[in-house]
């Protein structure tokens, strides 16, 4: 008897529309089997540890407020990689860029660029938002117009630009910038700090406590805006083309250079503006650690959504709760373990989206 046997073959007729859904979903659900079975091995019951996974980040308001923090800088950050993906464009720095925003945004405290004591908040802290997004744009450019210009890979220009913007950040906490000597600035007054809920508890009581700041509205405004573009723009459509086929988009006549490095310079500015939220409406300072890998947890992000924007929303906060709860479990790796195999499960289950499964049965031998 003949035992049929899969192959890959490659789809001839469109992706159903479900597909790309239920392959994200399958991915995570299969990440957390197999993360199971990791703890099982070390003698880790995986049912309790999810079950505290999930009351540390969801069992209640106060909680839930701090995974929409964590899950803010994940939502710029996965919306402004999706952009340069969905062109083919592989920004792996979106790190450095976030740094880079907070940087600037830094700056308007700290030269400081306008009067703290007399200049209204809303301007203060929209001057911030600006300078965030001009500093991740500017740092974009730079492997944008390599890879324009050069064709210079940026896969290697944007990971090592990274370690560039980390080190020029720590040159001024520990330098000029220093409190005391201490690798982190002074704290910035009120008037620069994004509202939060807990600063109307007088108003609300339920509000107590409550982490959840101004940024979260950033983050679902620049969701419904890379919408518009992708799905509703001439601009979306150029976007498009050129990274299903760069030649036929030469062919009509697209600008490619001056695209490339726009749509690096538009996801560099989400990054900026993600490490502008962080300084501004968590930690009230730039500090050498402002960032528990949200650039390259963004990247996850953006894949598993199918860079959907609003898909990006719900998988930053599916991450932004996996992040709080790393704080309140041992070892705290347990999140990015996760994190890590749900990356490799979702790019391996690209393939199911351009190759269907076909059960075949070998040929019956030949009587001789």
């Amino acid at each position: 008897m003949k035992i049929p046997y899969p192959v890959l073959l490659k789809r001839t007729e469109d992706t159903p529309k479900w597909l790309p859904v239920v392959t994200s979903v399958g991915a995570v659900l299969l990440a957390f089997i197999i993360s199971g079975i990791v703890l099982a091995a070390t003698g880790a019951n995986p049912f309790k540890i999810y079950s505290y996974l999930y009351k540390a980040s969801f069992g209640s308001w106060g909680a839930f407020s701090d995974v929409i923090v964590k899950a803010t800088p994940l939502l710029l950050i996965g919306l402004g990689c999706s952009l340069a993906f969905r062109m083919r464009l592989w920004n792996i720095g979106a790190e450095g860029q976030f740094f880079v925003g907070a940087f600037m945004a830094s700056a308007v405290v700290m030269v400081p660029l306008v009067n703290l004591d007399t200049t209204p908040r809303w301007a203060i802290i929209s001057l911030m938002a600006v300078l965030g997004m001009l500093g991740g744009a500017l740092y974009a450019f730079l492997p944008g117009i390599l890879k324009a210009k050069l064709n210079i890979n940026e896969i290697i220009t944007t990971l090592m630009l990274n370690y560039v913007a980390v080190l020029w950040n720590n040159y001024w906490i520990f330098g000029k910038w220093s409190e005391s000597g201490f690798q982190m600035t002074k704290t910035f007054p009120k008037s620069a700090w994004l509202p939060r809920l807990a600063d109307y508890a007088k108003q609300v009581p339920a509000f107590s406590g409550m982490t959840l700041h101004l940024g979260i509205l950033f983050g679902l405004f620049a969701a419904v805006i890379v919408y518009l573009i992708i799905y509703r723009s001439k601009w979306g459509y150029k976007i498009t083309l050129i990274g299903d086929n760069r030649r036929a988009a030469r062919y009509a006549g697209i600008n490619i250079t001056a695209n490339t490095i726009l749509v690096f310079m538009v996801s560099g500015a989400l990054a900026g503006l993600a490490g502008m939220t962080e300084v501004s409406g968590v930690v009230h300072r730039l500090q050498e650690r402002i960032s528990t890998s949200y650039g390259f947890s963004g990247v996850i992000v953006a894949w598993l959504a199918k860079l959907h924007p609003f898909a990006v929303i719900v998988v930053s906060i599916l991450f932004g709760a996996l992040l709080v709860a790393s704080r309140e479990i041992q070892p705290s790796g347990i999140s990015f373990l996760i994190q890590g195999i749900t990356l490799f499960l979702v790019i391996s289950s690209d393939v199911l989206l351009k190759y269907e499964i076909k059960w075949v049965r070998p040929a019956q031998e030949t009587a001789q």
